[in-house]
């Protein structure tokens, strides 16, 4: 209600302004522009007539307009000047008198005193009454506009149109266990108020993009049949200083004439940034920071209703960046995190996207979620449909494995460029390229194995690529296993220079994304032996990767040294990918003509090639001996 009388109370202001403008454009602005004819008496223009001074005449009822001559000008501009006067009832001989002295003259009819009326007045206040009455339409339906500017932007979904409940989640069992007590506060509030406890305010989810934080806070409404208020943290900043706040207000507002209800605020890191280290001047407004004190204020709980409980749900992939005071107790109680599903996860998820299309019915769900390790829900569910649509395009009745392949290879290297043409030189050190890759991950001990070779081009810009598929999901990785990875990464960039004695451009992405790595074993893991297990790194960004470095953290030394360990590290792996490729000179010259041949090289054709290779070393291992 206070909102309703400020808006109304907005609403006159407005209207009484316009009012005022309106009066002071007939009493002062209108008569400014009639200044400039001059006013005379009837008798002194009958005169001026006799004298022949006048040029012309409008004659109207009773106003009469015309130009005359100025005796008294003394410029070439003033000679000429426009008069008005008012006739009386009748003058009969005035006609005759403007023809004598050759007058022009025109008669203007006499017109009804409505028109100037309706346009001055009337008109006006149509349009403002129009004006108001959209605004007002507005600004009831939360549209937002001039006079709807504080009102909250949020998408109320009622219970019954939630449509989504934990039956359509999938990868996040621990996340739906500890909202289902959030649920049951929803539900049965007085089963936990009898005993003295508190319902929780908030809960905050955390993780990666793509990882269902808004699905299932969906979800938990869904469960729990109430309704559910929905917004993004960047709808509540403006320009002006207090329309967050105002839009916060009205947000709860809402929720609370809804209550029990569900208020999700995506995105919370827009309105909820740390105001730690801010540099602020004494007595200031900051948009900002006033919406955040209004959302801190809202779910503090000096209007909390424990009948009639609103749960305030959150979601952001920057926790680290948030105001401590938006994450203590009392205000997001909870804290879920959600983060790329596990294997088991992906199956769900991948059940879950399947129930709509018709698959094959050797389709094997397992191995396809095998194939997609740190897929998120949102990859997952992306992979699905391209894999419905690359099997619609050959006219297939169901969805294969092996469309699901060719989608995985989509996603993760874009479309396939059969129609881009290299001459041989090129085709052959492309697939040369891959085959070291390939080698050396089938012949280092912690590589995942080989799914895949091939050297059609795709549109990310990558002309060949080796498919690895893990066999497990790891979390945690060993020196031994980050070095493998590095000499895989190196491995073809090895087989370039062991067959062609030359290097070329092709190795770019493998010696960025090697170099990163040993970067990280430097600063982050403490890998390195001269500067022991210490962190070097800046702030890490938990779930969007990355850290940001501080400046002036490192001296010059350290980071001088910290570049010798990544070039040494690298360099060392590079030349263990050289002796391997050297070691099995024949595997790889055996799979690079394979490959120029059929574009294509499934794991398997590795494998055997790996072996017979081993096969052929023990055999002149004991003919040399």
């Amino acid at each position: 209600m206070p909102n309703r009388r400020r808006e109304v109370g907005f609403t006159i202001g407005y209207i009484a302004t316009m009012l005022a403008a309106l009066w002071l454009f007939q009493v002062l602005l209108n008569p400014m522009i009639q200044a400039a004819a001059r006013d005379i008496p009837y008798g002194e223009f009958r005169t001026t007539v006799k004298a022949g001074q006048v040029i012309d005449v409008s004659l109207g009822s009773p106003r009469i307009t015309g130009h005359m001559k100025n005796a008294a000008a003394t410029s070439e501009r003033d000679r000429i000047v426009a008069f008005r006067t008012v006739a009386p009832p009748a003058d009969p001989r005035l006609l005759d008198d403007l023809e004598a002295a050759g007058v022009k003259y025109d008669v203007i009819p006499p017109t009804s005193s409505i028109g100037p009326f309706f346009l001055s007045f009337v008109l006006p206040m149509l349009l403002i009454g129009w004006f108001w009455y959209t605004a007002y339409r507005r600004m009831s339906a939360g549209a937002g506009g001039i006079l709807g500017v504080g009102k909250s932007k949020a998408t109320e979904v009622q219970a019954a149109d939630v449509g989504v409940t934990f039956t359509d989640v999938g990868g996040a069992d621990e996340a739906i266990a500890e909202l289902r007590e959030i649920i049951q506060f929803l539900k049965t509030p007085d089963q936990f108020a009898r005993l003295g406890g508190r319902i929780p305010k908030g809960v905050l989810l955390v993780g990666p993009p793509g990882t269902g934080k808004t699905l299932i806070a969906k979800a938990t409404a869904g469960e729990a049949q109430v309704p559910f208020f929905e917004a993004s943290g960047s709808e509540f900043i403006e320009m002006f200083v207090g329309v967050g706040a105002a839009r916060v207000r009205d947000l709860f507002d809402q929720a609370r004439r809804a209550a029990p209800a569900i208020v999700f605020i995506d995105e919370i890191d827009a309105i909820g940034q740390s105001r730690a280290g801010a540099v602020r001047v004494v007595m200031t407004n900051d948009e900002r920071e006033q919406t955040l004190n209004q959302l801190l204020a809202e779910i503090d709980g000096f209007k909390a209703d424990a009948a009639r409980p609103v749960i305030m749900m959150a979601a952001t992939n920057r926790p680290e960046i948030l105001d401590p005071a938006l994450l203590r107790a009392g205000r997001f109680d909870r804290q879920v995190a959600l983060g790329n599903p596990d294997l088991i996860g992906r199956v769900q998820i991948l059940r879950i996207h399947t129930r709509a299309i018709r698959l094959a019915a050797d389709f094997d769900l397992e191995r396809a979620a095998r194939m997609t390790p740190g897929f998120s829900g949102a990859d997952l569910a992306n992979a699905v449909n391209e894999a419905a649509l690359l099997a619609a395009r050959r006219n297939a009745e169901f969805v294969a494995l092996t469309d699901f392949e060719a989608a995985m290879e989509r996603i993760i290297a874009g479309l396939e460029h059969r129609t881009r043409v290299m001459n041989d030189q090129e085709r052959r050190a492309v697939a040369c390229h891959e085959c070291g890759h390939a080698l050396v991950a089938q012949l280092v001990p912690h590589a995942d194995p080989v799914g895949k070779v091939s050297i059609v081009p795709r549109s990310r810009g990558a002309l060949g690529y080796t498919l690895q598929m893990p066999t497990e999901d790891r979390y945690l990785l060993t020196l031994e296993e980050l070095q493998d990875r590095l000499a895989v990464m190196l491995g073809g960039r090895a087989a370039e220079m062991l067959t062609f004695q030359t290097i070329s451009t092709g190795a770019t992405d493998d010696i960025q994304r090697a170099t990163d790595l040993a970067r990280r074993m430097v600063l982050e893991f403490g890998m390195s032996e001269k500067l022991g297990s210490i962190r070097y790194a800046g702030q890490q960004l938990q779930y969007l990767g990355g850290t940001i470095q501080e400046a002036g953290q490192l001296s010059p030394h350290t980071q001088e040294t910290i570049d010798r360990e990544v070039q040494r590290i690298v360099t060392a792996q590079y030349e263990r990918a050289q002796r391997i490729l050297t070691e099995h000179r024949t595997a790889l010259n055996t799979l690079t003509e394979q490959l120029l041949k059929t574009e294509t090289l499934d794991g398997s054709v590795v494998r055997q090639a790996v072996e017979g290779s081993r096969l052929r070393l023990q055999a002149d291992a004991r003919s040399a001996a």
